[in-house]
């Protein structure tokens, strides 16, 4: 059987989000994981991209090949957490997905219609001074002997957990 995702998902009845989530991450190396962003934030509908405090640079035909189309659809801009922290929209709850307490089970969270998602480097995750910032931190329950997640997997589950939680909750 082959499928065309296109085709299929414009023929399915789903609302339009009200409010479209914000994405941010900061000091992400991998151009591969920033790739990934784009693309996770071109599947929600998001048309902004925002790495915060970033200093290295990119091989830009790295994160091309990993965003695919989604590239053309998502800009991509460079901000100091600082300057990002202003730029959030009035109503907007700022929510880490970190392992860090007092993180929150994010099965077990209401999430805001109105959200941004900020995620931390690979290696490092978020730091203690920009957790403080955010109104809500959760994490991603794990139960096997990996403990940890990729940066755009974990914006995935938050993603679509927002997703689910918004319009499609359980009768």
């Amino acid at each position: 059987m082959e499928t065309n995702s296109v085709v299929f998902f414009r023929s399915q009845p789903y609302p339009q989000l009200p409010s479209k989530p914000i994405i941010a991450a900061w000091k992400i190396k991998n151009p591969g994981n920033i790739g990934s962003l784009i693309r996770l934030a071109d599947n929600i509908g998001c048309e902004e991209l925002f790495l915060l405090d970033d200093d290295s640079p990119k091989r830009e035909a790295s994160i091309k090949k990993t965003a695919g189309l989604s590239y053309k659809n998502v800009k991509v801009q460079f901000v100091s957490s600082d300057r990002f922290f202003g730029m959030i929209p009035a109503g907007y709850t700022t929510c880490a997905i970190e392992t860090a307490g007092p993180s929150v089970n994010i099965y077990e969270t209401r999430l805001p219609e109105k959200i941004v998602f900020l995620l931390g480097s690979e290696t490092h995750g978020l730091p203690a001074e920009l957790l403080s910032q955010c109104q809500l931190v959760v994490h991603i329950p794990m139960t096997g002997k990996c403990m940890s997640m990729n940066v755009s997997h974990a914006l995935a589950v938050g993603l679509f957990e927002w997703l689910r939680q918004q319009f499609f909750q359980a009768e």
